[in-house]
């Protein structure tokens, strides 16, 4: 969440970095109902006060009656309290944070800035297939079974495909592990705190699958648990950075999604996802979203997919998010450039709503953290797609050979 202290003490500058998120209205009406909260507050200690100097000594008719006129204005003005507080956190809770200056103007996923191409997008002299065509006759990857099994949206991936998925997050954590990352495999269950810590509730419920008799909900994201490592603890200074690298199956409902990226295994319910998650000192973050950036960079480039970086619109960026980067992967059969990963700097946002502070010169200070994408499977659609021949027969980058992928996906005779 937005630092409210700040925010009574610098309002304009607040409210101008928010209406680039078309978020400056909710801020008025923030600050307005922060301001009856701290007015009810003031009348109910006044109250109080009264109340504690009319009781001394033995009271008569007159003093009793004063107490209890006292009694009821007290409790009117601590309801009036409450419900003041109430309307106030819960406008704090659906806040976005604060864009950072150099995040594109925009609203819109049409107003992302490309940053930098890298690659030549391949010339194929016959029709490029997709991930579905591809070992069709074999099924590498099987949505009718997958849809027969558990409804629209879940897939099946088989064989040499299952494979080389397998080698693609194997390769990625690896790579990173070299760069200092923790690996962990976290829980894929998480309470109600970690949801809303993270951003995730109350703004994007719709998106998430719930276990109602449980109370649980099912992370679309390791993110959600690799933030909750440190929640409510107090770090020490030398820990930082901390960087962990999480592996999980993730779950989304991909609500409003109807009709928008639905063939196919590009947007799916359940995938899974090798997470980049670091915590850092404030005045690093910004050098850790580069660095981060420039590790999804690496990873690409060593696959050989051709790529551009995307800055992401400040009106189009999730709720804890300062800033993003999306990378977008050439794919040959639809002509155009698709995210694969992406990672954003979340500033203090998720580390207020978690309690994660770290201990500098006898003081505490929220941490800044932030999140990036080492590999899902939208990587090895891409490698079907650019690798292919007339034949189908799809050539397994090199840099996964090592960790069980075939040298090639082939057709059968």
């Amino acid at each position: 969440m937005i630092d409210l202290k700040a925010a009574r003490q610098e309002p304009e500058r607040y409210r101008k970095a928010l209406a680039r998120r078309g978020a400056a209205e909710d801020f008025d009406a923030l600050l307005a109902a922060d301001a009856r909260w701290r007015e009810h507050t003031e009348r109910a200690e006044t109250l109080r006060a009264a109340q504690k100097r009319s009781s001394k000594g033995k009271p008569g008719p007159e003093e009793l009656a004063e107490l209890r006129q006292l009694a009821a204005e007290f409790a009117a003005a601590t309801e009036e309290q409450a419900h003041a507080a109430r309307e106030r956190d819960e406008l704090l809770a659906r806040i976005p944070n604060l864009p950072d200056p150099t995040a594109a103007e925009g609203m819109d996923e049409q107003d992302a800035q490309v940053v930098r191409t890298w690659g030549e997008p391949p010339r194929f002299s016959f029709e490029p297939r997709d991930h579905l065509e591809l070992g069709s006759p074999r099924g590498w990857i099987d949505m009718a079974r997958g849809a027969r099994l558990s409804g629209s949206r879940f897939a099946y991936r088989i064989g040499d495909v299952a494979l080389a998925e397998m080698a693609l997050y194997r390769f990625v954590i690896d790579n990173l592990a070299g760069k200092g990352f923790l690996l962990v495999l976290p829980p894929v269950l998480v309470g109600e705190r970690a949801m809303y810590g993270t951003g995730f509730l109350p703004t994007e419920e719709s998106n998430l699958y719930r276990l109602e008799k449980d109370d649980l909900y099912l992370t679309g994201t390791s993110e959600v648990a690799l933030a909750g490592i440190h929640m409510d603890e107090r770090l020490e200074e030398e820990q930082l950075p901390a960087l962990y690298a999480g592996f999980t199956t993730n779950f989304r409902r991909e609500a409003g999604a109807a009709g928008k990226d639905t063939k196919g295994m590009f947007r799916v319910h359940q995938f899974d996802k090798v997470e980049m998650y670091v915590y850092c000192a404030p005045e690093r973050s910004g050098e850790f979203h580069e660095r981060l950036l420039a590790y999804e960079e690496e990873i690409v480039q060593a696959l050989g997919l051709p790529y551009r970086v995307m800055n992401i619109a400040a009106g189009d960026l999730g709720g804890p998010a300062a800033k993003k980067y999306d990378i977008e992967a050439w794919f040959p059969a639809q002509g155009r450039y698709r995210e694969i990963t992406s990672c954003s700097n979340t500033t203090d946002y998720q580390a207020r709503r978690l309690n994660i502070r770290f201990r500098r010169d006898r003081d505490l200070q929220f941490v800044h953290t932030l999140n990036g994408t080492g590999a899902t499977a939208r990587a090895l659609l891409s490698i079907m797609e650019n690798f292919q021949d007339e034949g189908g027969t799809v050539t397994v980058p090199e840099v996964l050979h090592r960790y069980g992928a075939p040298a090639t996906l082939g057709q059968p005779d």
